[in-house]
């Protein structure tokens, strides 16, 4: 899942998709690369389960899980909030040592 949100393009391609199904060709229309490459992009989204396709005819049409996105920002803030700990705890280390003589 981090994997997959790591990368800019599928970060975007999630936020479009939070708005509703799009095109896997709608996509492929907004970037600057080939349609072969946003739909690598949308099957690293799918196989992390943050996004799932479905065929309407021709087309294939993404749309987000929001639970899985849920669950992704239980875990960033469960990381954040370790992570936040972590720098106070260094912070205050730092601020003894420059107060010793």
């Amino acid at each position: 899942m981090f994997r997959a949100l790591a990368h800019g393009i599928r970060r975007d391609i999630l936020r479009r998709t939070l708005l509703g199904p799009v095109s896997v060709s709608g996509l492929a229309l907004t970037y600057a690369m080939s349609f072969a490459a946003v739909q690598k992009h949308v099957a690293v989204l799918e196989d992390s389960g943050l996004v799932q396709k479905e065929a309407v005819g021709r087309e294939r049409f993404v749309r987000a899980v929001p639970e899985e996105i849920a669950r992704a920002r239980v875990c960033l803030e469960a990381l954040e909030a370790l992570w936040r700990h972590r720098l106070t705890a260094l912070d205050a280390v730092l601020s003894q040592e420059q107060s010793c003589p």
